[in-house]
């Protein structure tokens, strides 16, 4: 593609290169420029997300992809709306609410993605990965108060992995990889797609009750419109705890208010759902 200006973007945590491109007709895409550390992922990236925009999904659609050098790049079209973080939280409180639906319908739609045959079974994969981000938690420097409790919901609660399906993830699915364009949700950033446990794609939810708690609750709702799951709380509380362990060790590279951030972040985690004592969190029961 040919195009008339590039203008960088400086958002995002990928470390990837992303550009507002304008083509010479005058309509703007998203280029995305990678390093290749892994052979085939991006090409990998870019054939599920064509799978999703398939299926109807809301969503920044797979226009391109290339090599340029060493790098790979990715031309998607362009969101031209606002970040649903921003706006969805001064709405009021019926909306929000509504927007969470919507999240969670989507959500579902591009879970209807399978995973590829001949995946090691999720409670394998998931287990290295718990056995992971301890040690990380052992070896930080910085601790936080009440991860012991978090300690002992995994290690009591393991078993609930067994048998796990597996399916496309989104690998990032939160209020702050959303915009709303014309009021219309529209998902963005596919750059963390994995597969794996359908319900393990909600361990973002916390940046969307931190934004608003309306909106988390609809999202769960959204996704279950048959009823919630009671197995869906059990493990939901893994997973949020498997990541806060990691969270801090995750933000030290990024500074003193990452940290913070993070830190902030495991104390509400741990007061939602009272150090442990319950599984279903208090943003989602209006407490």
């Amino acid at each position: 593609m040919d195009f008339a200006s590039c203008v960088p973007i400086e958002k995002g945590w990928s470390g990837d290169r992303k550009y507002c491109v304008t083509d010479r007709s005058g309509a703007r895409y998203l280029l995305r420029v990678m390093p290749e550390k892994d052979p085939g992922r991006c090409e990998t990236t870019f054939r599920m997300m064509k799978q999703a925009a398939a299926l109807g999904v809301p969503m920044c659609c797979p226009v391109e992809i290339g090599r340029c050098g060493e790098d790979v790049y990715a031309i998607q079209t362009w969101v031209d709306g606002q970040d649903a973080e921003a706006v969805i939280p001064t709405l009021a409180a019926p909306e929000q609410y509504a927007y969470g639906r919507r999240a969670g319908e989507i959500l579902r739609q591009i879970h209807r993605i399978p995973a590829p045959a001949g995946l090691p079974d999720w409670q394998t994969r998931f287990g290295a990965k718990i056995d992971r981000k301890i040690q990380l938690y052992h070896a930080c420097p910085i601790q936080f108060d009440g991860a012991e409790t978090i300690l002992a919901y995994l290690a009591a609660n393991r078993g609930l992995l067994a048998g796990r399906p597996q399916t496309y993830q989104h690998g990032d699915y939160h209020i702050g990889n959303m915009m709303l364009e014309q009021g219309r949700l529209v998902i963005i950033d596919f750059d963390r797609d994995d597969f794996g446990d359908p319900w393990e794609e909600f361990n973002r939810i916390v940046w969307c009750a931190q934004a608003s708690p309306r909106f988390a609750a609809g999202m769960v709702d959204g996704y279950f419109p048959g009823g919630v799951p009671a197995r869906f709380w059990q493990l939901l509380a893994l997973y949020i705890g498997s990541n806060t362990l990691s969270s801090v060790p995750w933000a030290i590279p990024f500074g003193a208010q990452e940290v913070q951030t993070m830190l902030d972040q495991a104390a509400d985690v741990l007061r939602w759902y009272d150090n442990m004592n319950r599984v279903v969190p208090s943003w989602y029961t209006g407490e």
